[in-house]
């Protein structure tokens, strides 16, 4: 039943992933911070920033499937992301996991991110979030709702969150598809990349 809460807007699925838990080998957190992203400029949701804009290839296939499963890629060749499909099958779209607050496994964490400054900074940012879950490229395309997975997301009430345009996009930069629980330090700070076009203050001179 929970894919099919996500079958749906970005937007929508992305607050609704927000405050869910996440279990990954040994490690349970809570998901407080995600970015939503669109497809295809002829689908319903188009977004240049998205991995699926420009249409299905063998990095992104994952994400023209159902809900509920994982898309894992790799960022500036190092650090694995992981988001969660959404919308209906054969549309592109999906959630990209930002932060997380550790809820039980820490010293796990630990091992797996030694140079972190401290807890609410493990999972902070979605190259560590993948790090301190110890998310793998094999994970792409798993189930997050099947007990047989190792990556599993149980969905928890929805929470009230704020929002602001996505970090470090160059494409649709001012778009607000950033969503996060305000209460936790783990949730990263705003960094606009240096590509993106400044923001129009409406003050013309």
């Amino acid at each position: 039943m929970s894919a099919e809460i996500l079958k749906t807007h970005p937007v929508k699925a992305a607050q609704r992933l927000l405050g869910a838990t996440i279990e990954s080998r040994g490690v349970r957190a809570l998901i407080v911070e995600v970015e939503a992203y669109g497809g295809v400029p002829d689908g319903p949701w188009p977004d240049p920033a998205s991995h699926s804009f420009r249409g299905p290839t063998n990095r992104n296939r994952v994400m023209f499937g159902p809900a509920g499963h994982l898309y894992v890629y790799r960022s500036h060749g190092i650090h694995l992301c992981a988001n969660v499909v959404c919308g209906p099958d054969g549309v592109a779209c999906g959630v990209l996991m930002r932060a997380a607050a550790i809820v039980d496994g820490a010293p796990i964490c630990w091992q797996r991110r030694p140079a972190a400054r401290d807890d609410a900074s493990l999972a902070r940012g979605p190259g560590n979030l993948g790090a301190a879950l110890a998310i793998t490229q094999e994970d792409n395309g798993v189930d997050v709702f099947s007990a047989a997975s190792p990556v599993r997301i149980v969905l928890n009430r929805t929470r009230k969150a704020q929002s602001g345009p996505r970090v470090g996009v160059s494409l649709a930069a001012d778009r607000p598809w950033r969503f996060w629980l305000p209460e936790y330090p783990e949730v990263s700070a705003y960094r606009r990349s240096p590509r993106a076009p400044q923001p129009d203050t409406g003050e013309h001179g």
